[in-house]
Protein backbone atom coordinates (compact mmCIF):
# COMPACT_ATOMS: atom_id res chain seq x y z
CA UNK A 1 0.00 0.00 0.00
CA UNK A 2 1.01 3.39 -0.75
CA UNK A 3 2.38 5.45 1.75
CA UNK A 4 -0.74 7.87 2.88
CA UNK A 5 0.93 11.64 2.31
CA UNK A 6 -1.59 13.50 5.09
CA UNK A 7 -0.96 11.06 7.73
CA UNK A 8 1.31 13.03 9.99
CA UNK A 9 1.72 15.86 7.98
CA UNK A 10 3.68 18.62 9.42
CA UNK A 11 4.22 20.57 6.45
CA UNK A 12 5.95 20.91 4.04
CA UNK A 13 7.34 23.17 0.79
CA UNK A 14 3.78 23.24 -0.34
CA UNK A 15 2.44 23.77 2.65
CA UNK A 16 2.32 24.64 6.45
CA UNK A 17 0.09 23.66 9.48
CA UNK A 18 -1.72 26.53 10.44
CA UNK A 19 -4.07 25.03 13.25
CA UNK A 20 -3.54 21.81 15.30
CA UNK A 21 -6.36 20.45 17.97
CA UNK A 22 -7.11 16.92 19.17
CA UNK A 23 -8.54 15.24 16.27
CA UNK A 24 -7.82 17.31 13.07
CA UNK A 25 -4.88 19.84 11.76
CA UNK A 26 -5.40 22.91 9.09
CA UNK A 27 -3.17 22.60 6.49
CA UNK A 28 -2.79 26.23 4.33
CA UNK A 29 -0.87 26.18 1.20
CA UNK A 30 1.59 28.21 -0.45
CA UNK A 31 1.76 30.46 -2.81
CA UNK A 32 -1.84 28.78 -4.54
CA UNK A 33 -3.42 30.71 -7.33
CA UNK A 34 -6.26 31.52 -4.55
CA UNK A 35 -4.83 32.94 -1.35
CA UNK A 36 -5.46 30.97 1.46
CA UNK A 37 -6.73 27.77 0.02
CA UNK A 38 -6.04 25.27 2.60
CA UNK A 39 -7.67 22.26 3.80
CA UNK A 40 -8.83 20.10 7.21
CA UNK A 41 -7.53 17.01 7.71
CA UNK A 42 -8.58 14.30 10.31
CA UNK A 43 -5.34 13.18 12.09
CA UNK A 44 -6.27 9.51 12.17
CA UNK A 45 -6.37 7.86 8.75
CA UNK A 46 -9.82 7.98 7.35
CA UNK A 47 -10.32 7.41 3.73
CA UNK A 48 -14.14 9.63 3.43
CA UNK A 49 -15.79 12.01 4.81
CA UNK A 50 -18.24 8.80 5.73
CA UNK A 51 -15.74 7.31 7.78
CA UNK A 52 -15.15 10.44 10.72
CA UNK A 53 -16.48 10.05 14.06
CA UNK A 54 -18.50 12.40 15.64
CA UNK A 55 -15.34 13.26 17.58
CA UNK A 56 -13.97 14.29 14.41
CA UNK A 57 -16.96 16.05 12.80
CA UNK A 58 -17.59 18.30 15.82
CA UNK A 59 -13.67 19.47 15.61
CA UNK A 60 -13.43 19.84 12.42
CA UNK A 61 -16.72 22.00 12.88
CA UNK A 62 -15.00 23.91 15.47
CA UNK A 63 -12.16 24.27 13.20
CA UNK A 64 -13.65 25.53 10.07
CA UNK A 65 -15.50 28.06 12.04
CA UNK A 66 -11.70 28.99 13.54
CA UNK A 67 -10.27 28.90 9.84
CA UNK A 68 -12.96 30.98 8.08
CA UNK A 69 -12.03 33.76 10.83
CA UNK A 70 -8.34 33.24 10.57
CA UNK A 71 -8.71 33.72 6.01
CA UNK A 72 -10.98 36.35 6.91
CA UNK A 73 -8.61 38.66 8.64
CA UNK A 74 -5.21 37.88 6.50
CA UNK A 75 -6.51 37.90 2.66
CA UNK A 76 -9.99 39.24 3.38
CA UNK A 77 -11.93 36.88 0.12
CA UNK A 78 -15.41 37.90 -0.96
CA UNK A 79 -16.92 34.12 -0.66
CA UNK A 80 -15.96 30.70 -0.50
CA UNK A 81 -16.34 26.70 -1.69
CA UNK A 82 -16.32 24.20 1.01
CA UNK A 83 -16.40 20.46 0.21
CA UNK A 84 -15.63 16.99 0.24
CA UNK A 85 -14.69 15.03 -2.68
CA UNK A 86 -15.88 11.32 -2.13
CA UNK A 87 -13.85 8.28 -4.25
CA UNK A 88 -12.46 8.86 -7.92
CA UNK A 89 -15.41 9.93 -9.52
CA UNK A 90 -16.87 12.21 -6.92
CA UNK A 91 -13.15 14.37 -7.02
CA UNK A 92 -11.13 12.53 -4.46
CA UNK A 93 -7.53 11.65 -5.30
CA UNK A 94 -5.67 11.63 -1.69
CA UNK A 95 -7.78 8.51 0.46
CA UNK A 96 -7.94 10.28 3.07
CA UNK A 97 -10.57 12.65 3.97
CA UNK A 98 -9.88 16.36 3.98
CA UNK A 99 -12.61 18.85 3.26
CA UNK A 100 -11.04 21.75 1.26
CA UNK A 101 -11.70 25.49 1.89
CA UNK A 102 -11.17 27.55 -0.69
CA UNK A 103 -11.57 31.87 -0.46
CA UNK A 104 -13.15 33.08 -3.09
CA UNK A 105 -12.34 36.53 -4.92
CA UNK A 106 -14.57 38.94 -7.20
CA UNK A 107 -11.81 39.43 -9.43
CA UNK A 108 -11.39 35.50 -9.96
CA UNK A 109 -11.93 34.40 -14.12
CA UNK A 110 -14.33 31.75 -12.33
CA UNK A 111 -15.91 33.99 -9.30
CA UNK A 112 -19.76 33.15 -8.76
CA UNK A 113 -19.30 29.92 -10.30
CA UNK A 114 -19.09 27.25 -7.40
CA UNK A 115 -18.96 23.33 -7.79
CA UNK A 116 -22.73 22.84 -8.92
CA UNK A 117 -22.12 25.17 -12.41
CA UNK A 118 -19.66 22.92 -13.30
CA UNK A 119 -21.89 19.60 -12.02
CA UNK A 120 -25.71 21.02 -13.67
CA UNK A 121 -23.41 22.12 -17.15
CA UNK A 122 -25.05 20.42 -19.97
CA UNK A 123 -21.95 18.73 -20.87
CA UNK A 124 -22.57 17.17 -17.84
CA UNK A 125 -25.13 15.10 -18.75
CA UNK A 126 -24.78 11.29 -18.15
CA UNK A 127 -26.28 9.28 -21.16
CA UNK A 128 -28.49 6.86 -19.03
CA UNK A 129 -30.21 8.17 -15.62
CA UNK A 130 -30.17 5.32 -12.74
CA UNK A 131 -34.15 4.14 -12.10
CA UNK A 132 -34.37 3.56 -7.91
CA UNK A 133 -36.48 0.79 -8.67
Amino acid sequence: MKECPFCGFKGDSMAKVVLENEYCIYMQYYNHNLEGKGIIIPKKHRETVFDLSKDEWEATYDMLHEVKRIVDEEFNPDGYNVGWNVGEVGGQSVFHAHLHVTPRYKDEPYAGKGINHWLKSDKNTRNKLRSRK
